[in-house]
């Protein structure tokens, strides 16, 4: 039985990393891909599958935008030119986008947060979105409809077996 290719790998993407944190703590509203400005070290060190985006936040300074608080770890066989783990990255976007995002980001609550890091054709990505932070009660919420429909998948494939 041959495997069917996922949608990420149809596309030529190569998931590094993702953000599994934002989508609990935040509530997405929309979301856009940049490209990144990175070392060679870096490059490599991703190509190793190696980084994280839990603390991980993109900032808008003038026209430029910044990825702030992502950590991907120095390359093992880099020599002194390696590169700092935590070092502000900037994010390649067109200014009318960055103009666009700035408006939606900048409205009280919003803020930038990355989704996902990965290589599309070659070159690395991010996801980001403009999210708002959820309270308590709408984690708790949304932990109960999780929840609500694991059951129900749980109950039809049962259901099925019998």
């Amino acid at each position: 039985m041959a495997r069917t290719p996922k949608k990420d790998e149809a596309e030529g993407i190569k998931v590094i990393c993702r953000n599994k944190r934002a989508f609990h703590e935040y509530e997405i509203f929309d979301t856009l891909e940049c490209g990144l400005v990175l070392t060679g070290t870096e490059v490599k060190s991703l190509r190793d599958g190696h980084s994280s985006l839990e603390d991980a936040y993109a900032k808008i300074d003038g026209s430029e935008l910044w990825l702030l608080g992502s950590d991907i770890p120095e390359y093992a066989m880099g020599n002194r030119m390696n590169h700092k783990p935590k070092r502000p990255r900037k994010m390649l976007l067109h200014r009318r986008e960055i103009e666009k995002f700035a408006g939606k980001a900048s409205q009280q609550g919003f803020t930038l947060v990355p989704l996902r890091m990965y290589f599309k054709n070659g070159l690395a990505k991010v996801e980001l979105a403009v999210a708002r932070g959820k309270q308590q009660h709408d984690k708790r919420e949304a932990k109960k409809k999780a929840d609500a429909q694991r059951e129900i998948r749980r109950a039809m494939t049962d259901r099925r077996r019998t």
